[in-house]
């Protein structure tokens, strides 16, 4: 009993030691299971720590660097931190005025203009800092790669970053380091600097090219003082970063623009005709007359205007820019089309009334001459002040050697038949009215101007009697031209009238002239003799004969009968007829210019035959108008025998009208002048 007592006790422990057997098992598995579960976890963490292992070495490696690289270290580092920080700092200050220099400098262009010169001073700063903070900043990286003090990657990285900050130091990328700000707000002044150009200059009000000359001082379009300013303070920025290029390119295209506008009243499309667009210097004179008061207003008010301003402009940059300035203004605007217009003159052909043209010409530039040398006399103006000199020797020449040549050329044209009306020949009527110009208050002292710089090219001196000694040589050469060509006509009656036109002619228009003075009183007194004579001479052999024709012989005592006195009278009325108009018919083709030598002929005549042709026909008369055949007889009534006589010897229409082909000989040993190809030139 007791032994089975014992054994149920032993069994119950066994049962105990195996619940905890399980139970502890069970908790092993747990653990495990557990601690299975933490190692799946560490794995990654295992691979990460092993991958941040390298890095961790690497931060800790200054920890096994030698300590005094340790030391020094930090000293090198704040002395690269230093400058680096500096220029870290300015750049955020360049980004914070980007707004204000994108703005519209219109506004407020003082302010503008502080911001870019902020602008301007720190990029200054940065381009010679930039560099310092740059060397330091390598001078670390190599202490640290020296002294293995940080990972290689590292290092790298920043070396390639330092090698493209020193690449942006060189010149060609230095302006990069605003981003382009500066280059942007520099566009801006331009535009700025166009506008203000633009909106201020204002053609001038032009007078009209018949009140041209009486305008004493035009007021000049002048910028306003503050525009001036503005445009100063524009350029003192852009020259500050080698910007003006630009800007002169806009002034001198918006200032030449505005001249031009100003020119364009004047009606100047002349300037710009060439040699092959007329015949001769005649028919352009208009042109020339206007040539000279539009250059004169030209220079002394446009010009002159654009040269005070581009002074007033641009006098801070210096002479050199200012005045090349002005001449490219004044070459665009037009200075060389009114010298290329006189140099066409010039090359036109030779003709008479070219010497007084030329003669104008060089006046004009004569009198421009100190406003020339003061406004082109730059060496920026070398192509204006060539282009003058050569228009002016050309001018010289040209005038020297029309004026030597007419002599000759008036010698030339005796050989010429003279005219078939027996007028004064176009040549005497030019040359007198040329001679007296040429020695009047107005021609003489620019034609001894001429001369003498003519001569003094030549080395040779001139003297005022050599000028007056050839006119005068001159006038004598008419003379023998006048008496030669008289001694030419066929007809001597017309011969008569040819004297009494050419000796009247001479003695008119050179009487109280120049000329005149030099040629003495003796001399107007022959040829006032010579016209008298000729004139008496004329009537005498012409109209003088016709009252011979109606004779009263026989008539006064009808001794034949009435019948016997009509036939009488009617044959001498016919004869009288015959006479009068085959006289009529010849001399109606005959030509006196002059108007009171004219009426002064025809009153003479008509003296001579209209008071006998009264008397006769009041005394006669009836005797053939009771006649049937009256008509045939009676047949001209004293006041129409009176009115044609009055109107005898009157000027053809466009006989004067116009003088062309009075060229002289290009050359002066051509033989005949071009004067020859034309009798117009004579008749």
């Amino acid at each position: 009993m007791a032994e089975s007592v014992k054994s149920d006790g032993k069994g119950d422990d066994r049962i105990k030691n195996l619940i905890a057997a399980r139970k502890s098992l069970k908790l092993s598995l747990e653990k495990s299971k557990s601690l299975g579960l933490a190692l799946k976890k560490a794995g990654p963490i295992l691979d990460e720590m092993k991958q941040r292992l390298p890095s961790l070495e690497a931060a800790v490696r200054p920890i096994r660097a030698d300590k005094e690289a340790l030391v020094a270290a930090g000293g090198h580092i704040n002395r690269a931190i230093g400058p680096a920080a500096a220029v870290l700092k300015v750049f955020d200050a360049v980004h914070g005025l980007e707004k204000s220099l994108l703005s519209d400098p219109r506004n407020d262009l003082p302010g503008y203009l502080s911001v870019i010169k902020r602008l301007e001073e720190a990029l200054r700063f940065l381009g010679d800092n930039c560099g310092l903070a740059i060397q330091w900043l390598e001078d670390i990286v190599e202490y640290l790669e020296d002294n293995v003090m940080a990972d290689e990657r590292h290092l790298l990285n920043l070396k390639k970053s330092l090698k493209g900050l020193r690449e942006l130091q060189s010149d060609d990328e230095r302006s990069h380091l605003d981003g382009g700000l500066l280059n942007a707000a520099l566009d801006k002044l331009e535009g700025e600097f166009w506008r203000l150009l633009t909106e201020h200059s204002v053609p001038l009000p032009m007078p009209s090219s018949s009140t041209l000359g009486e305008q004493a001082v035009i007021a000049p379009s002048q910028l306003p003082v503050s525009v001036i300013h503005k445009l100063q303070a524009i350029l003192g920025r852009l020259r500050t970063n080698n910007r003006l290029e630009k800007c002169i390119s806009i002034y001198v295209e918006v200032r030449s623009s505005n001249v031009r506008a100003s020119l364009q009243a004047l009606d100047l499309d002349y300037l710009e005709i060439s040699i092959a667009e007329f015949n001769d210097v005649q028919s352009i004179e208009g042109y020339i007359a206007q040539w000279g008061k539009h250059l004169e207003f030209a220079v002394k008010h446009l010009f002159e205007a654009e040269y005070k301003l581009c002074n007033d402009v641009f006098e801070r940059l210096g002479l050199d820019v200012w005045m090349g300035c002005f001449s490219k203004i004044a070459a665009q605007a037009g200075i060389l089309a009114f010298l290329q217009f006189g140099k066409t003159v010039t090359e036109s052909k030779k003709d008479p009334i070219k010497l007084l043209k030329l003669l104008d010409i060089f006046a004009s530039l004569n009198k421009l001459r100190l406003d020339f040398n003061r406004l082109f006399g730059g060496a920026a103006c070398i192509e204006i002040q060539n282009l003058t000199r050569d228009l002016i020797r050309r001018v010289i020449d040209g005038a020297a050697e029309i004026f030597w040549e007419l002599l000759v050329q008036v010698e030339l044209q005796r050989q010429i038949p003279p005219p078939p009306d027996g007028n004064v020949p176009i040549l005497v009527s030019i040359i007198t009215e040329y001679c007296n110009k040429l020695l009047g208050d107005n021609y003489k002292p620019i034609l001894s101007q001429v001369l003498v710089i003519h001569r003094s090219w030549k080395h040779e001196k001139f003297q005022e009697r050599i000028l007056v000694g050839e006119v005068l040589n001159i006038i004598k050469a008419i003379e023998l031209n006048l008496e030669t060509w008289t001694k030419a006509y066929e007809d001597t009656i017309l011969a008569n009238l040819f004297a009494i036109n050419n000796h009247y002619h001479l003695y008119k228009h050179l009487k109280g002239t120049r000329v005149g003075d030099l040629l003495g009183d003796s001399w107007f007194k022959e040829h006032e003799q010579y016209k008298d004579y000729y004139a008496a001479i004329f009537l005498r052999d012409s109209w003088g004969k016709l009252p011979g024709h109606l004779s009263r012989e026989g008539l006064i005592l009808f001794s034949g009968g009435r019948a016997t006195a009509r036939d009488l009278v009617k044959k001498r009325l016919k004869t009288f007829n015959e006479a009068f108009d085959e006289m009529y018919k010849k001399q109606s083709s005959w030509v006196v210019p002059d108007r009171d030598l004219r009426e002064k002929i025809c009153q003479q005549i008509v003296q001579a035959v209209v008071p006998i042709y009264r008397s006769y026909m009041q005394n006669y008369g009836p005797l053939v108008e009771q006649d049937g055949s009256s008509n045939k007889y009676a047949k001209y009534s004293v006041q129409a025998l009176e009115q044609m006589l009055s109107s005898l010897f009157l000027p053809k229409p466009g006989r004067y009208a116009s003088f062309k082909g009075r060229q002289l000989s290009d050359k002066f040993n051509n033989g005949v002048a071009d004067l020859r190809r034309t009798t117009s030139a004579v008749v």
